[in-house]
């Protein structure tokens, strides 16, 4: 199996971040048919409140001393936690990282939780729907919602789930070990 380190991510490793944040957006580009700016980013208001929001943070994804992946998370203070955002880089995809990335950072926070994910970015779909059944077999569910303010594009998926308390606690966060949603 391969060496997966999930952690906050501290301002130490904000640059790091935000590096992996350009190659996530460039993959989402595909789906949102959005150009970087004229300096090459593309909006990161997520990303910056993940660094300075007390509702929200990101998690670094790490394999030895290598970064290969991130996420963000909103909602912490709210009774519902959002997935904001989810990248594993492509030359760690296919080796199980996502997964087990995705079960410690869920893992951490108990309750409900909700994901959004393209429904024409096939793999996401694949490794979503999986990901649910993972964390709360037969117990999750799945609608779509228009994209607020953007009439253009198609709607997103959305994923709901709970982790409970007690499997949160245990070590490891074992999969399959989860709640109802809420």
């Amino acid at each position: 199996m391969v060496e997966l380190s999930v952690r906050l991510a501290g301002e130490g490793d904000r640059a790091v971040v935000e590096r992996l944040w350009l190659m996530f957006q460039h993959d989402m580009s595909e789906f949102w048919g959005g150009l970087p700016f004229p300096d090459a980013t593309f909006r990161s208001e997520r990303l910056q409140a993940a660094f300075s929001g007390a509702d929200s943070t990101a998690y670094l994804f790490t394999q030895g001393d290598r970064p290969v992946g991130f996420a963000v998370v909103r909602g912490l203070a709210e009774q519902r936690r959002v997935l904001t955002s989810f990248f594993v880089v492509r030359g760690a995809r296919r080796t199980g990282i996502g997964l087990r990335a995705f079960q410690q950072v869920v893992g951490r926070h108990p309750g409900p939780w909700e994901v959004a994910f393209q429904d024409g970015n096939t793999t996401a779909v694949r490794f979503w729907r999986r990901a649910a059944e993972t964390i709360a077999p037969g117990a999750w569910t799945e609608e779509r919602r228009p994209v607020p303010s953007r009439p253009d594009l198609p709607p997103d998926v959305w994923i709901a789930f709970a982790v409970d308390a007690c499997a949160a606690r245990s070590a490891g966060f074992r999969a399959g070990r989860a709640g109802r949603p809420g």
